[in-house]
């Protein structure tokens, strides 16, 4: 059902190393294997055929553990619970068959949830450092509508009644911030500014 199920032990050393498969090896022990528990519940949550539920366990191991001969995860939970789950979700595309108590909720448990890496965060507050210098070039009145109505979520209507203008004005202001703002993260020079 889910292929071999325990590592193929004369071929290991073409997968990595000696030194690397024994500390992978102590990764394993160490690490992965204390979540075992953890992750026959959420087999046995996440999948109907409970006699299948130890060949899965052991596939998982497999693919553990081969992934981590390439390079050890940081988070090996997460790590482990991704494999399950990606794990289940090829064996109902293996079967064609989708019934609904096959796979009850594989979102239910959130360890596997994608939390930014640190390049990921970087280059998050970089963005968001470029969107600050980009909205502090704007004219102070379109800066104002596109902060009011992006950012703090107001209608046009609040707008106006906030900055005292027509909701015909804030339209104005905001399209031409946002053009601008666009413009500006872009590289591209926006056309207000070729004329000074």
């Amino acid at each position: 059902m889910v292929g071999r199920s325990d590592i193929d032990r004369e071929n290991i050393e073409t997968w990595a190393a000696p030194a690397n498969v024994a500390e992978v090896k102590r990764w394993f022990v160490c690490e992965v294997l204390p979540l075992e528990a953890g992750l026959m519940q959420f087999l046995q949550h996440n999948w109907r055929d409970r006699n299948g539920i130890y060949d899965l366990r052991q596939e998982v191991y497999v693919r553990v553990f081969r992934a981590a001969l390439k390079e050890i995860p940081d988070r090996p939970k997460q790590f482990v619970f991704a494999i399950a789950r990606n794990l289940l979700i090829d064996c109902v595309r293996r079967e064609n068959v989708v019934p609904i108590e096959a796979v009850s909720d594989l979102e239910a448990l959130e360890v596997a949830a994608d939390v930014p890496g640190p390049e990921r965060t970087v280059q998050s507050r970089d963005e968001l450092r470029q969107l600050q210098v980009a909205l502090d070039r704007l004219p102070p009145q379109c800066r104002q509508t596109v902060i009011l109505g992006r950012i703090e979520g107001l209608s046009r209507r609040e707008i106006a009644e906030r900055m005292g203008i027509a909701e015909a004005t804030v339209a104005k202001y905001t399209a031409h911030g946002i053009r601008t703002l666009t413009n500006i993260l872009y590289s591209e020079v926006p056309s207000m500014w070729r004329q000074l």
